[in-house]
């Protein structure tokens, strides 16, 4: 296939509305070609089920919280990926268990005929009966209310996009957000929200570059991305101000036929120290984890993080003629890898933690699973530079 058929055929793909695309050309005169494209549809309108668990990960999940079904959410997220046919993004969550949230989210990418302008907002209340207030020895510690909620958050936002490239997109989003905590959690902790405070109001400007210029954006095996965030948040109640530059870097590369190699930088830098427990978050929470560490929290205000995996294509497979009309085919690709990770966190005021300020690093072996509907599956074995060994599982990407 021409390079050009493959990277029209990838671009319809990560539109994320079709299943499937096929391309076929053929000169039609002097100076024409020919294309027909035939596409299938995925379902635009997905009721998404939620259950997942509450905590950072399955294995902390597992072995520190002993299973417990309380600490799972589950709800449903109504998604419409192409509202009234204009490539818009309307959905709405309604979720309960652990942390109870209504959130709606809409996002128009193109609201004129250059397709280059786009707006958004979201709307969203969650409120929990438990959390981590404190970070006890690199281990997060909880607090609970059983029949009630220990924090309550209100966030809305509005967002203008900008596409004056097919690689590159920018956004500004303006938002508001407060915290309201209980007397119980102001007491364990005074510093949660900041200066004995039981509230928190503060506003944001975030400001975002990306760059995506990978073969597919759920699972690059070629190319190069950077996302980038620069974040100013100033307290209206609860603190003063706070400035942050965010980035994610990724190079992605076939090295031969089936062997593939890819390197991810994520790192933090802020230019105020002294933020709320609740604003902290480094490394050992969401995707932001030297792996090997899943058991670990190192908070902080500056932090790097680095992944190296070497990847082997071993099985790209698609099971055909399934009946279904919104999957009609179902594809499945496994990577086994070897990988190795090293990151870093400054903390200011570190308390108890012996994980800030020095090096983390890790190697391993794993498989990766990637499906259908941007399904993902990762497991993975390493050992850490404590000398622990882990078998970790997560569904999401690197």
């Amino acid at each position: 296939m021409p390079y050009y058929v493959q990277m029209a055929r990838l671009r319809l793909l990560n539109l994320g509305l079709f299943t499937t695309v096929q391309i076929q050309t053929q000169p039609s005169g002097p100076d024409e070609i020919r294309w027909e494209i035939e596409i299938q549809e995925r379902w635009y309108l997905i009721p998404k089920p939620i259950f997942k668990l509450a905590d950072r990960n399955f294995n902390v999940w597992w072995d520190e919280m002993n299973r417990d079904l309380r600490r799972i959410n589950i709800g449903l997220t109504l998604i419409d990926n192409n509202f009234r046919g204009n490539l818009e993004s309307l959905s709405a969550t309604v979720q309960a268990g652990y942390t109870q949230q209504l959130a709606i989210e809409y996002i128009r990418p193109y609201v004129e005929e250059t397709q280059r302008h786009g707006i958004g907002f979201y709307v969203a209340v969650t409120q929990s009966g438990e959390l981590p207030y404190m970070t006890d020895s690199n281990k997060q510690r909880f607090a609970r209310l059983p029949g009630t909620h220990i924090i309550r958050q209100y966030d809305a936002g509005i967002s203008w996009y900008y596409r004056g490239h097919y690689a590159v997109r920018q956004s500004l989003t303006l938002a508001g957000h407060q915290a309201d905590i209980s007397d119980t959690l102001l007491q364990l902790n005074g510093e949660y929200l900041g200066k004995s405070r039981n509230r928190l109001r503060y506003g944001d400007i975030t400001y975002r570059l990306d760059y995506n210029g990978v073969d597919n954006w759920n699972y690059p095996l070629h190319g190069f991305k950077s996302v980038n965030h620069i974040i100013v948040r100033k307290g209206l109640e609860g603190f003063g101000w706070q400035a942050q530059w965010k980035t994610e870097t990724g190079i992605f590369r076939q090295l031969r036929n089936r062997l593939y190699g890819q390197a991810i930088f994520r790192g933090r830098l802020s230019l105020q120290d002294e933020v709320p427990y609740f604003l902290q978050g480094a490394l050992g929470t969401k995707t932001d984890y030297v792996r090997g560490y899943e058991y670990y929290v190192v908070d902080g205000t500056h932090f790097g993080l680095v992944r190296f995996d070497l990847k082997y294509a071993l099985l790209n497979h698609t099971f055909r003629n399934l009946g279904f009309r919104y999957l009609p085919e179902l594809p499945l690709r496994l990577y086994p890898k070897l990988f190795a990770d090293a990151g870093m966190v400054h903390n200011p005021f570190p308390g108890n933690s012996f994980l800030h300020d020095r090096m983390l690093y890790s190697a391993g072996i794993g498989l990766d699973m990637v499906s259908a509907y941007d399904f993902k599956l990762r497991l993975e074995a390493c050992v850490n530079h404590l000398g622990q060994y882990g078998l970790y599982l997560h569904l999401n990407g690197e």
